[in-house]
């Protein structure tokens, strides 16, 4: 469970506090970790010393104690020495490692609940019976925050994000594939959405990231249970999916701010082939050239205002009219007609749909 790195780099600071030499031995018999330079121990003493009843011996000069995981062995501790000092610097020793046991122990479990949550693998009453135990409080605000990476991310990515949020025990952060940090985050009551829209942008900022880089950002909505959360990750999720698609201009994007793109990414691809064909007959939008494109967007980010596109356009308003007209015959729709101008941009961000799920199945 504890990495053989973590137990060197813990027996050496004992070491540089105590002065004493120290070794841990696995039930197996293999040395895991040691400031020995040239330590050598008999396979027969630590058989023998792990099957007795002792919980720590004197065998030839050296002080060994037993590590154990919830009654059960988990490693051997040899310490140098015969005396007094010795013996108590190996019950501080052993108890420090004990101390490591539980601590890593309950981060793992913690981290597999929070993973089978996000997944929707426990059943509710599993969700509050392993919460109890793991002193996860149930009722509180939570989000869910989604950092997905261009490529497949490193160790020091998940360290990043965890330095970042300074050790805090009630966030959580985690990753069920290989390219996503997971983070839960709780929330006090006066915090909102405006919060996560910064602490997005914190995330990226110290991971040095941003939209060239490949990396997108996602939250779902905020939950009030524990049973919620997996909810507020499906909705990180889509998120991720709609904002690549409708608004790749964005750094981060929050489920809540999806709108209309949130409906059209539920629709059925032959029903959205259907309504293309009624709209365009036939055509597609990829056959208007990139003067008409650049009309048509520049006409809806004005909000159907005629005068103040054509100033943004620098053309004469008599020309963008001639646009708009040229447009109105070949679709049989008025961009000028409220109506018209929605069921034309409906249309668009389809396509953009469809263009989307046809680039995942390649």
């Amino acid at each position: 469970m504890i990495s053989n790195q973590v137990l060197q780099n813990t027996l050496e600071g004992l070491k540089e506090i105590s002065r004493t030499e120290f070794c841990i031995i696995d039930i197996d018999g293999k040395m895991l970790a040691s400031t020995f330079n040239d330590f050598a121990f008999q396979q027969s003493d630590i058989q023998a010393f792990a099957e007795s009843q002792a919980d720590s011996q004197l065998v030839k000069g050296y002080q060994y104690f037993k590590v154990c995981d919830d009654y059960q062995l988990e490693y051997v501790l040899v310490v140098h020495g015969e005396d007094e000092d010795a013996y108590m610097v190996g019950k501080l020793a052993a108890f420090q490692l004990q101390s490591l046991i539980v601590a890593y122990k309950e981060r793992f479990d913690k981290d597999s609940f929070i993973k089978n949550l996000l997944l929707d693998n426990l059943l509710l009453v599993d969700i509050y019976n392993r919460a109890k135990k793991l002193h996860i409080e149930a009722d509180v605000r939570r989000v869910v925050m989604i950092l997905e990476l261009a490529q497949e991310r490193e160790h020091s990515s998940i360290e990043s994000i965890k330095s970042l949020f300074g050790g805090k025990s009630k966030d959580f952060i985690t990753a069920v594939d290989e390219k996503s940090i997971i983070i839960v985050k709780e929330l006090a009551e006066e915090e909102g959405y405006e919060v996560m829209e910064a602490l997005a942008q914190t995330v990226l900022d110290a991971l040095g990231m941003n939209r060239e880089s490949g990396v997108h950002v996602a939250y779902g909505t905020i939950v009030n249970e524990l049973k919620e959360v997996s909810r507020s990750y499906k909705e990180a999720r889509m998120a991720l999916d709609v904002g690549k698609i409708f608004f790749a201009e964005k750094d981060a994007i929050a489920y809540s701010s999806l709108g209309i793109g949130r409906l059209i990414y539920q629709l059925p691809i032959p029903l959205c082939k259907m309504f293309i064909k009624e709209i365009f007959s036939g055509k597609s939008p990829d056959d208007f050239d990139e003067e008409t494109l650049t009309t048509i967007d520049k006409f809806f980010e004005n909000s159907l205002n005629v005068s103040e596109t054509s100033r943004q356009l620098y053309i004469h308003r008599n020309t963008l009219v001639y646009r708009l007209d040229k447009l109105q015959k070949s679709t049989g729709l008025d961009l000028r007609i409220f109506e018209d101008a929605i069921t034309f941009k409906i249309a668009l961000m389809v396509v953009r749909y469809m263009k989307y799920m046809e680039t995942l199945e390649y």
